[in-house]
């Protein structure tokens, strides 16, 4: 429904960066100011800065550090997608970290990428999660479900998943595409804190701490008649 958004000269990509490592910060800037569609609008070092200043800048990506000294940069992805609408995160991490890509996934990321990304390839990273389009490599995503699913599990649904009622079924395979609680609401037309007292119902039914592992489970669902809608 939405045209990829594009941007100029007179009106770049703003981005907002989040790096512990003065030098890290610095070179990002470097990196991307260079390019006359970018601008970068502002930085941060911990997640308290970060979610301080970056709202107000109304950046239209914002390339976040996975870990922080103070927290972590997908508390802070999912915090300032809530507060600035329409937001991209790039995820960076310095190492490949399966954990925290489907943490990124959970809370909404865009694109995930390795500090050992060529630079030109950030540079195209930030431009395609600014269109409004996702980085997160499928085969990465693919092959991190499969090793978190019970390898004995059958494909048909597992007995948890089967004592969910429809419509937690429904949130279940929407927190599976990643979206926000706040995004959910939205959809269904409940109430955030609906969403949550049914989120926090569910985990207890499934047996799990964590949004995450509910995640995984979803994955179970896609064979029950979601066929087509795969578009990305």
């Amino acid at each position: 429904m939405t045209e990829p958004r594009t941007f100029t000269e007179q009106d770049p990509i703003r981005v907002f960066l989040l790096d512990d490592h003065e030098v890290v910060r610095r070179g990002l800037t470097d990196l991307l100011d260079a390019e006359p569609d970018i601008q970068v609008v502002g930085d941060a070092d911990t997640a308290e800065h970060a979610l301080s200043r970056g709202p107000a800048l109304r950046p239209h990506v914002a390339v976040l550090d996975v870990r922080l000294p103070d927290g972590d940069g997908i508390t802070v992805c999912r915090e300032l997608r809530d507060r600035v609408p329409g937001l991209a995160c790039l995820m960076l991490t310095s190492f490949d970290d399966e954990e925290a890509l489907l943490d990124a996934i959970m809370a909404g990321a865009s694109g995930y990428v390795l500090k050992q990304i060529k630079g030109s390839d950030l540079v195209s990273a930030v431009r395609t999660v600014a269109s409004g389009q996702s980085m997160l490599d499928p085969a990465t995503t693919a092959r991190l479900m499969r090793s978190l699913r019970d390898p004995a599990a059958t494909p048909s649904m597992p007995p948890e998943l089967a004592g969910l009622s429809p419509r937690e079924r429904e949130i279940l395979a929407l927190i599976g595409d990643g979206l926000t609680n706040r995004e959910i609401g939205r959809k269904l037309y409940l109430s955030e804190k609906t969403i949550k007292n049914h989120i926090s119902r569910m985990l207890s039914k499934l047996g799990v701490q964590r949004r995450v592992q509910a995640a995984v489970l979803a994955s179970h669902l896609e064979p029950q008649g979601s066929a087509g809608h795969s578009d990305h």
